[in-house]
């Protein structure tokens, strides 16, 4: 930190510099967890530098998925509980770039907050580089902005964006899927990071609430809604290693009606069996309490189901198996069929 760099009016105008250089030093240890030997350089430069490792393949194309935590962050305020919302940020950008059969390389983050409070940003990057390892990808750069009079002292919003790697021969797509293949389904870790604003519509959210012990979610209300989006990433990786998976859908804002039609081309539709769909407690909580529809809910939450993938009839039980080895909750939940309707819950 160079000490000379300091600037007593732009404190009094509410920007604290001195602070963020505090959290770069505090944040360090976090980010040196997620270094993989494509990172060139650490971080507090200009830009993040890295080297992709291309050997074994023939045309490598780039993905790339930027993502916020959204209202969710709500939930963190009010618990003031802040080192988990970091795994979400990643959660969201990885998860998407994995649909593509691409390895996420790296992730930057972006923290706007009224106030910098340096043990605070460091803690919420501490849960970004968490992220980051669970999907074997570097931190490598970020940005915290300080913004008075735009958001209250102790609120931020929190965003960031992943790039990943493919050779183009295996990107999946959705080309090869047809009639009779078998959808897989991986159990979600709860609400993940979508559809909080109905949340809180719904469950009347405050500080009061958050704080309440729920005897079927086994938790506090808090904890339930705040627990992290699960990181599919190292589980999908080895099953796309083991067998051809044909389509990959993660379920987030939209429920099944809108992403999972997201991975079949025209003419295909996917028939998804409700009876085969674990739901969780905290979405009959939700429905219940705000009265919403079966097909609101499956219009806005996974309901139990993070991540669905296609895989031929003969390869539905090893991919199960292959998921379930690597740590997941996988069941066959569906099955595709021709036709124009996209999703047919039945």
């Amino acid at each position: 930190m160079n000490k000379n760099s300091y600037s007593n009016s732009y404190k009094e105008a509410g920007v604290d510099v001195t602070a963020g250089y505090k959290s770069v030093e505090l944040m360090k240890q976090y980010v040196a967890r997620t270094k993989t030997a494509g990172v060139v350089s650490g971080i507090g430069g200009f830009g993040g530098l890295f080297k992709p490792e291309f050997s074994g393949m023939q045309e490598p194309v780039l993905v790339s998925g930027t993502d916020g935590v959204g209202t969710k962050l709500k939930i963190a305020f009010l618990m003031d509980k802040h080192d988990t919302v970091g795994i979400d940020c990643v959660a969201m950008c990885v998860n998407d770039v994995i649909c593509c059969g691409a390895q996420p390389l790296f992730f930057l983050d972006y923290i706007a907050t009224g106030r910098n409070f340096p043990e605070k940003i460091a803690t919420i990057v501490g849960g970004v580089a968490e992220g980051c390892v669970q999907a074997e990808s570097a931190l490598v750069g970020g940005e915290t902005a300080e913004h008075p009079g735009l958001m209250p002292d102790e609120e931020y919003d929190l965003a960031g964006f992943s790039v990943g790697i493919v050779d183009k021969a295996k990107i999946i797509d959705g080309s090869k899927v047809k009639a009779g293949d078998v959808i897989v389904g991986l159990q979600s870790s709860g609400v993940h990071s979508n559809g909080f604003s109905l949340v809180r519509k719904a469950l009347g959210i405050d500080e009061a609430s958050v704080k309440k012990y729920v005897p079927e979610l086994g938790k506090t209300l808090g904890e339930a809604l705040l627990t992290p989006t699960k990181i599919y990433v190292k589980s999908m990786k080895k099953l796309m290693q083991a067998v051809e998976v044909k389509a990959v859908s993660h379920v987030t804002g939209g429920g099944f009606y809108e992403n999972v039609p997201r991975m079949l081309q025209p003419g295909m539709t996917a028939k998804i069996k409700l009876s085969s769909i674990e739901k969780l407690p905290i979405f009959t909580l939700i429905q219940d309490a705000g009265k919403i529809s079966d097909h609101d809910m499956y219009n806005t939450y996974n309901m139990g189901i993070g991540m669905c993938c296609v895989v031929s009839p003969e390869d539905a039980d090893t991919a199960v198996s292959i998921l379930c080895d690597a740590g997941e909750k996988a069941f066959i939940i569906g099955e595709i069929a021709a036709g124009e309707d996209g999703v047919v819950l039945c």
